[in-house]
This record gives C-alpha cells, sequence and structure tokens, in this order.
C-alpha cells in the first residue's frame, strides 16, 4: 500500500487515446522527472483536477523548481532552460497530464494520468519510463482494491466496478451501475440495522438475566426475524435474473434441414450471417453470436439441420448440434409451416420434451399444412413467423424474453443480484436466521438466539466488506483487469 503503483488503464491496440494511470505517495515526484509542461511548470505544482499540456521524455532529470512564488500560476513561471535539451533528445510522445490529489480520487491517493497516443509501442514505452522512475507494475484491480481498502467505496461497489466493465447489454449495465452507486449497499445496512434493534433487545435481557424474557418479546422477536428473513429471501429471487445478466442466455435453433433456421438467426441478427440456400445441407457448422434482446444477453446458435449425414464432415455436424441443443437453457424448435410433420420432426418433438422450448412455425406466408394442434399440446409457446416476409419476429422476441425473464418487465427498478459470492453470504444469513427461530420455537436460551443473528450479520458484513478475509480479497481482485 505505500509503493506508487501504475499500469496501462485502455486496451492495447490502436486507438486515439491511451492512458497510463500511476498512484501512491511518489506520483508528483516521478511524474516531474519524466513530464515537460509546455508552461514550463512542474506537477508537484499543479492544483487537483487540472489538466497540462507537454510531453513525456526518457530523462528522469528533475526540472528545477522556478516559480517566482508559491501558487503563482503556470503561465507566470519561467521556462527553464533544461526543457530545451530535454525535448531535443528524448521524447516519447506528445501528452494531457491530469492531476488528482489525495484524498478525492479514484484511490484516495495522488493519481496522475497521463493520455497519450494510443499505440502499443508507445504505451509500453511510457509505461516502461514510469516504472524506472520508481513506479511498479500494479496488480489486476490493485487500484480498485486501493479505492476499497482505503474506505471509498465498500466490496459491493468495487465488485460493481467489474459489472460495469462486463456488462454485455444496456440492462446489465443499469443493473451494474445501480450497485455501484450504492442500492445493494443501502439494503444490506438497513437489514444489518434490523438486526441490531433485535440484538439490543436480546442484550437487554442477557445483561438481566434474572428478568426473563417474556412471551410478547419472544413473538416481537419471531416478527422481526420473519421480515430480515422475508427481504433476503426477496435478494436472492433477484438472483437468477442476475445470473442472466451475468452469464447470458444459451439458446439454440433446431430443426430438420431447410427449415429455415438460417433464415431465422439473419433475421433475429438483423444481418446476413449464415449463408441461406434452398439446398439442405447448406449449414454445416454451428454459427453463435451474441444477441441484445431487450437488455438480456442471447449466445444464439443456428446448428446444422437434422438430417441423414451423407459424410464425415456432417456427422461431425451433427455431433455439435447434439451438444449444443443439450447446453442450451432455450430451444428455438423450427417447423415447415407449409409442410406436415415428418417423422423427423416427430423424433425432435420427443426429444425436446425435456428442454424449455418455443416452438417456431416458419413460412407462414405460405399455406400451412402442419398440425397446429400437435404443436400446441407438445409445447406451451409457440409461434408463427415468416421470415422470407419478416412477420412475426417481434412476437418471436417478446416470446423469448417472457420465458426468459418469466414477465418482470419491471426488474431493471429492482436491486438485481448478480454476483455468487454475495448469493453464497445471503444464503448463509439467512440459514442463521432459520436457526435464530427454531431456537426460538423451541424456546431456548436467548444467549444461542442473539448469537445466530450476530453470524447473521457477519455474513451480511461479507458482501460489503466490513469482515472479509485476504484471500477472498485476492481473489475479487484478480479477476480485474490490469490498470483498474
Amino acid at each position: 500500500m505505500n509503493d506508487t503503483i501504475a499500469a496501462i488503464s485502455t486496451p492495447i491496440g490502436q486507438g486515439g487515446i491511451g492512458i497510463i494511470r500511476l498512484s501512491g505517495q511518489d506520483v508528483l515526484p516521478i511524474a516531474d522527472k519524466i513530464f515537460v509542461s509546455k508552461d514550463g511548470g512542474k506537477p508537484s505544482g499543479y492544483k487537483t483536477y487540472t489538466v497540462h499540456y507537454g510531453w513525456i521524455v526518457k530523462s528522469h532529470q528533475s526540472i528545477p523548481d522556478v516559480s517566482v512564488g508559491a501558487g503563482m500560476s503556470p503561465r507566470h513561471q519561467k521556462k527553464p532552460s533544461a526543457i530545451d535539451h530535454r525535448l531535443s533528445t528524448n521524447v516519447i510522445d506528445e501528452v494531457l497530464l491530469t492531476v488528482m490529489r489525495a484524498p478525492r480520487s479514484y484511490t484516495k491517493e495522488d493519481i496522475v494520468e497521463i493520455s497519450c497516443h494510443n499505440g502499443i509501442v508507445v504505451l509500453r514505452e511510457i509505461l516502461d519510463v514510469v516504472l524506472s522512475a520508481g513506479a511498479r507494475l500494479a496488480l489486476p484491480g490493485e487500484f480498485t482494491k486501493r479505492a476499497f481498502l482505503n474506505g471509498r467505496i465498500d466490496l459491493s461497489k468495487a465488485e460493481a466496478v467489474l459489472d460495469v466493465i462486463n456488462a454485455k447489454t444496456t440492462r446489465g449495465l443499469e443493473s451494474g451501475i445501480r450497485q455501484l452507486k450504492g442500492a445493494l449497499s443501502q439494503e444490506i445496512n438497513k437489514l444489518k440495522a434490523k438486526l441490531l434493534e433485535v440484538l439490543a433487545l436480546l442484550e437487554a435481557n442477557i445483561d438481566f438475566s434474572e428478568e426473563e424474557i417474556t412471551p410478547v418479546q419472544r413473538e416481537k422477536i419471531a416478527q422481526s426475524i420473519d421480515v430480515v428473513s422475508g427481504l433476503i429471501q426477496a435478494l436472492l429471487h433477484s438472483a437468477s435474473h442476475g445470473k442472466i445478466l451475468r452469464e447470458g442466455i444459451r439458446v439454440v435453433i433446431v430443426g430438420k434441414a431447410n427449415v429455415g433456421k438460417s433464415s431465422l438467426l439473419n433475421a433475429l441478427l438483423r444481418e446476413e450471417r449464415a449463408i441461406v440456400s434452398p439446398v439442405a445441407g447448406t449449414t454445416r457448422d454451428a454459427i453463435e453470436e451474441i444477441l441484445d434482446l431487450q437488455g438480456i444477453p442471447l449466445k444464439i446458435a443456428d446448428t446444422a439441420g437434422i438430417i441423414e449425414p451423407r459424410d464425415f464432415i456432417e456427422k461431425e455436424a451433427l455431433k455439435r448440434t447434439q451438444s449444443y441443443f443439450e447446453k442450451a437453457n432455450l430451444v428455438l424448435l423450427v417447423f415447415d409451416a407449409s409442410r406436415r410433420l415428418t417423422q423427423e420432426d416427430r423424433a425432435l418433438i420427443k426429444k425436446a420434451s425435456h428442454k424449455s422450448v418455443i416452438a417456431v412455425l416458419n413460412k407462414c406466408d405460405l399455406k400451412i399444412r402442419i398440425e397446429e394442434g400437435q404443436i400446441q399440446r407438445s409445447f406451451s409457446r409457440s409461434v408463427k413467423i415468416s421470415t422470407r416476409k419478416q412477420k412475426g419476429l417481434m412476437a418471436l422476441e417478446e416470446s423469448i424474453f417472457q420465458t426468459v425473464w418469466q414477465g418482470n418487465l419491471e426488474a431493471s427498478e429492482e436491486i438485481i443480484i448478480t454476483n455468487a459470492r454475495h448469493i453464497q453470504a445471503l444464503k448463509e444469513a439467512r440459514k442463521a436466521l432459520q436457526q435464530a427461530k427454531d431456537s426460538l420455537a423451541r424456546e431456548a436460551s436467548i444467549e444461542f438466539i442473539a448469537e445466530d443473528l450476530k453470524i447473521c450479520s457477519n455474513h451480511l458484513a461479507h458482501i460489503t466488506g466490513e469482515i472479509i478475509e485476504e484471500d477472498i480479497l485476492d481473489k475479487i481482485f484478480g479477476e480485474f483487469c490490469v490498470g483498474k
């Protein structure tokens, strides 16, 4: 924590701007060594939240302070003669340097950010000169870890940073932002406050043990436990949605050959991603894409048609179709509505009986010959579409959304638990509450009830990081990229 750390904070590659971030007690002296300002000023003399134009140089020679007076603005400072020499021989890049002084910074330490041209060579050159000037390379997530350890954010907010970075859709981003703003932290603190009220009542009875707790008070404690337990259960109920936002849903398009699976994929993606042909067996390998459907990330795969394999490639294609089918959370089972059900169709219906399925009746712009009654008896959801006429696609998307999200259209306004660690902590807290309630029911000593409630509170404290083990912290921040 006493080291000054540095890292590249933007993706490696070619682009408009790249950023090298430094944090720690020595960032300003380091910046003095490697930054030559056009106005002749030194970073150690700059005010917080200011941006300055200049150059990063290889020389570590510190420019002498030639300010006429303390606090004088950079434009009134004299330029040292050393600047001309360093600019003529050692320039790495033209940059903007931003100064953010402690404690009002991301880490609550002094921070300097160097905005340069984004290229692999220039970013690494600047990072190398920063490291050789006295900084060390930051570990994954170390900037955010310092923000947590220095008390700027709690652990749930720190983890929300990763949710924001990894958000696959706008709905996932909204969930991450709400947690980053403290929605989950506030809810956890409310739960702990309710537990504290009950514990205070129990502790009072423990301190005055000669006056036994009355039945009325026991009933009041049981009611309070029920309230907290209900709130925890509501948070856990959101976890299924959280998993969807965090990991996405696997959707596979399955059907016999030439029923329009590739056309359906193209229609959902609004682009010509898969080759469409009237020749059966055109798709010989699975095509997988990410689709944002009303804020839900769908990993959607178009698979090879179910036909009798004619060669080794088609055998392998069918194996992959089977693999995608088994792993899918949702199956879009496509039928040709202009034809009667075939033996292959009926085999697919039987095979899909244990999966979550939406039956898709394609080619409904033609005369419908398929046995709709059997489809409706086999599957609770079916949709008529025409990929050629672009009809019924909105109804299909809505059916997918309702199937995945279970009709909860207002979920974006709620706290959604997306983190497996939070889920486990909530489950343990709920378990401790149940133990407390069981102790109440059998009229156990109030010391046991108080201990169970303390255990519950400790599990909740793990979520916000008030109680946390070092190895868990390392695991959490180890998932971050270097530079965040």
